[in-house]
């Protein structure tokens, strides 16, 4: 993908897609500390602007921190926007049990997030809804409220078990998405094959999105 160079106007166009469209917005990989560059260079410009005596530097030095003052709202709104609909995807994906959720638009740090948001919302469902539907008292400890943390990938990865996988023929196209286990899979196209936890595969046909293979 191109790199977007950081601008002024660049995240007043990012801000301006990400409230004119329903859908989260795509940002380049590196975006936040793009940003973080792009105001650390803002500040050190501004800091020698403070330096200088002359009027014109202090015409200047107003413009500065005026526009370093605007960037600050910009971004506050962007994430703020990015946030509310991260928080819509995982209460839809918490209510109905929805595998289908394409994830493929967050960043890194998004991600994580969403997934820790997620866990808790399906946390709390089940210790206090599920528990009332089945006239128990709701009950909720402390320990089952996981907050999920970047993880050093494994030297080797432990294959899952024949018994637990489901082969599955795809029907229509998937996008990527986050199963029950927090895991991410595809995205698929309509023809595609692939071998899914059970509970996945099961969902995706149940949908029909897909059909056993």
């Amino acid at each position: 993908m191109s790199e977007v160079n950081i601008t002024y106007e660049t995240l007043f166009e990012l801000l301006r897609r990400e409230k004119n469209r329903d859908e989260l917005q795509k940002l380049e990989n590196g975006f936040f500390s793009d940003v973080a560059d792009y105001l650390k260079e803002k500040g050190e410009s501004l800091e020698e602007l403070k330096k200088k005596q002359d009027l014109f530097a202090g015409e200047e030095k107003e413009k500065s921190e005026k526009q370093i003052e605007n960037i600050r709202k910009i971004l506050k709104e962007l994430y703020e926007k990015r946030e509310k609909k991260m928080i819509d995807m995982a209460l839809d994906a918490s209510r109905t049990s929805s595998v289908v959720i394409d994830t493929s638009n967050m960043l890194d740090e998004e991600r994580l997030f969403y997934e820790n948001t997620l866990d808790v919302l399906n946390t709390f469902r089940q210790g206090v809804l599920l528990n009332l539907q089945h006239a128990n008292t709701p009950k909720i400890e402390k320990s089952e409220i996981k907050v999920n943390e970047t993880k050093e990938e494994p030297e080797v990865e432990q294959e899952k078990p024949k018994s637990e996988l489901e082969s599955v023929k795809f029907t229509h196209d998937v996008p990527k998405f986050v199963g029950p286990d927090l895991q991410e899979y595809g995205p698929f196209q309509e023809g595609d094959t692939a071998e899914l936890p059970s509970k996945v595969a099961d969902v995706l046909i149940n949908k029909g999105r897909a059909e056993e293979s």
